[in-house]
């Protein structure tokens, strides 16, 4: 083995020693595809800290951090999906330690990676769900109009209005 080749060799193991196997294989952000149906549902998330990250309408796509930055600092979202008439949706978004984390370095990244390296940059974390379809249910109201239905005996109608009424059914 040449001079250069083992030189080589040894480079990249001294790198692949400071870095961990999900900082290799993982990102330190992760795309949420967010949809409705309806759509054109507002969209608001928040993080952990109650700080707003995104506003946007469904269908959407929003890119977001899987770490605070801290040790073991796995983000949290709260995700609200709202459209006036319809049923508000709710949701936590969480981060958790993915497969190349907890696998992946006990074969490759070591101690290191492990303890040092992934916890920091975010690479260690899915958050997850990674998708989300809510549905926000039927229309509940009408925008801007009231309705109400009222229900009477029959003996109480007025003769004037009992000329205006249809039938509709029989009981």
């Amino acid at each position: 083995m040449s001079f250069k080749t083992l030189a080589a060799l040894m480079g990249t193991c001294a790198a692949l020693s400071l870095t961990g196997c999900a900082s290799i294989v993982g990102d330190s952000d992760q795309s949420l595809t967010i949809s409705s149906s309806p759509s054109d549902a507002a969209v608001v998330i928040t993080d952990e800290t109650a700080k707003q990250i995104f506003v946007g309408t469904t269908p959407t796509t929003v890119t977001l951090k899987k770490s605070d930055g801290s040790y073991f600092g796995g983000k949290t979202y709260h995700v609200e999906i709202d459209k006036p008439g319809y049923q508000t949706r709710e949701m936590e978004l969480t981060a958790s330690a993915n497969g190349w984390y907890i696998g992946g370095n006990i074969l490759f990244g070591g101690f290191i990676g492990w303890l040092v390296v992934d916890p920091f940059n975010g690479g260690m974390y899915t958050l997850s769900p990674d998708e989300i379809n809510a549905d926000l249910g039927d229309a509940v109201s009408i925008e801007g109009e009231s309705q109400s239905l009222n229900l009477v005996m029959m003996e109480d109608v007025s003769a004037d209005m009992k000329d205006k009424l249809v039938k509709i059914g029989q009981i």
